[in-house]
C-alpha cells in the first residue's frame, strides 16, 4: 500500500489528503452500474485512498460504500483490513428542524453506509435567511457529544456563517468548498479564519471536473451538451467563462503543463498540489466516476500529487500566477465560498 498523507480532523479522524468523491455516482455523470462501483472501490483502497466522500442526496453514494464496506470486512475476518473513513453529508430541505428529524436522517445514512457511527457528517444549507441551521447544528452537535458522530463539519458555508456558528460554541472540524488554481476565493477571507480556528478546508472542483488536464490543451472551446457530457464539465466550464475565458485558461493550461514537465508529473497533479500546499487545506477531493462506463481510474496522478518529491517552487507559483492575476475577481462576481448556490 502507497504511502499517502494523512491529516488528523479536530475530532481526531485521520483521513487521507486526497479523498475519493463519489458525487459521480450520483446520476448526474452516467448510468452507474452499482456491482461494477462497489468492485471499483478496492483499487482506490490497494493504492492507500481510504477515504471516501459521499453524501445522503448522492443517489447510492451512501449504499455503494456500504456494501463495500461490509464486504471488506467480510473478506478479512481474521487478518486486519485497511479502515476505511466515510464522509457524508446531511443536506436537509429547509424545514423544521426538530431533534427527532436530524436523528432519523442520521439513522438513513448509518443504515445505507453499515456502520454504527458516522465518522464525519457536513451540513449544507440552502438558505441563510432561514435561521433553523442554528437549530439543526445544535442538535448535530448534541448527537457528536452522544457519540454518533466522530467530527462535525460543514458544506459550503461561507466565511460569516462560519464565524456565527462557531461563536455560538459549536466546534466545526471542516467545511467543504471550491478551491482551484481558477477558483480562489477561499483565499480571500476564509483560510485566514479556518486557520485561527483549527478548521481544515476539503476542497472540490480542484480539477474543475476534469478540465484541467492535458485533454483540453490546445483544443478548441467546448460548447456542446456533447462535449460537456457531464454534470461537472458543465458546471466548470461555466466557471472557466466566469473566471477569464477559454482564451485565460489555454494560457493556464499550457504554463501548469511546463511546471508538469519539470517536475515529471501531470497537469491535474500540478493542479491538485498547488491547492493543497494552500493554507488550511486539509485535504483535495478528487472525483471517482465508480462503475460508469468509460470512465478512466486516476490513481496514479491522485498519488503523484501529494508524494513528498512534487515541490512546486516559487518560480512555478509566480509562472501560475502571472496567468491567474489576469482573470476577473471571482470574490467580486459571486461572493464568499458557496454563495453560487445561493444568489
Amino acid at each position: 500500500m502507497s504511502s499517502v498523507p494523512k491529516v488528523t480532523l479536530s475530532g481526531g479522524l485521520e483521513i487521507c489528503r486526497v479523498l475519493n468523491g463519489m458525487w459521480q455516482v450520483s446520476g448526474a455523470h452516467g448510468a452507474v452500474d452499482k456491482a461494477r462501483a462497489v468492485e471499483a472501490m478496492q483499487e482506490y483502497v490497494d493504492a492507500g485512498l481510504t477515504t471516501f466522500d459521499m453524501a445522503d442526496i448522492y443517489g447510492p453514494a451512501e449504499e455503494i460504500f456500504g456494501q463495500f464496506n461490509s464486504q471488506l470486512k467480510s473478506k478479512s475476518s481474521g487478518s486486519p483490513s485497511p479502515a476505511l473513513q466515510g464522509l457524508t453529508k446531511y443536506v436537509p430541505r429547509p424545514g423544521l428542524m426538530e431533534r427527532k428529524v436530524v436523528e432519523k436522517a442520521l439513522q438513513r445514512s448509518m443504515t445505507r453506509m453499515q456502520v454504527d457511527t458516522l465518522d464525519c457528517v457536513q451540513f449544507h444549507w440552502w438558505d441563510y435567511r432561514d435561521k433553523r441551521y442554528l437549530e439543526a447544528l445544535g442538535h448535530l452537535s448534541d448527537l457528536q457529544q452522544e457519540g454518533v458522530i466522530r467530527e462535525l463539519a460543514l458544506t459550503n458555508f461561507d466565511t460569516q456563517r462560519l464565524e456565527e456558528i462557531t461563536g455560538k460554541g459549536i466546534r466545526i472540524s471542516s467545511n467543504q468548498v471550491q478551491y482551484s488554481v481558477i477558483d480562489q476565493r477561499p483565499a480571500a477571507r476564509m483560510e485566514q479564519f479556518c486557520v485561527a480556528n483549527n478548521i481544515k478546508l476539503l476542497t472540490y472542483g480542484t480539477l474543475a471536473g476534469g478540465l484541467l488536464s492535458e485533454r483540453y490543451l490546445g483544443k478548441v472551446e467546448p460548447m456542446s451538451r456533447a462535449e460537456l457530457y457531464t454534470a461537472s464539465l458543465s458546471k466548470y466550464k461555466n466557471m472557466i467563462d466566469t473566471w477569464g475565458g477559454w482564451s485565460v485558461f489555454q494560457d493556464l493550461l499550457a504554463t501548469l503543463e511546463t511546471v508538469a514537465k519539470r517536475r515529471d508529473s501531470s497537469i491535474a497533479s500540478v493542479a491538485t498540489r498547488y491547492v493543497l500546499d494552500r493554507p488550511a487545506v486539509g485535504g483535495v477531493i478528487v472525483g471517482c466516476r465508480l462503475g460508469v462506463a468509460g470512465a478512466g481510474q486516476h490513481i496514479s496522478d491522485s498519488l503523484r500529487s501529494c508524494s513528498s518529491d512534487l515541490k512546486l517552487t516559487a518560480e512555478d507559483l509566480s509562472a501560475i500566477e502571472a496567468v491567474t492575476q489576469r482573470s476577473r475577481d471571482l470574490m467580486a462576481i459571486i461572493g464568499d465560498c458557496g454563495d453560487e448556490y445561493r444568489n
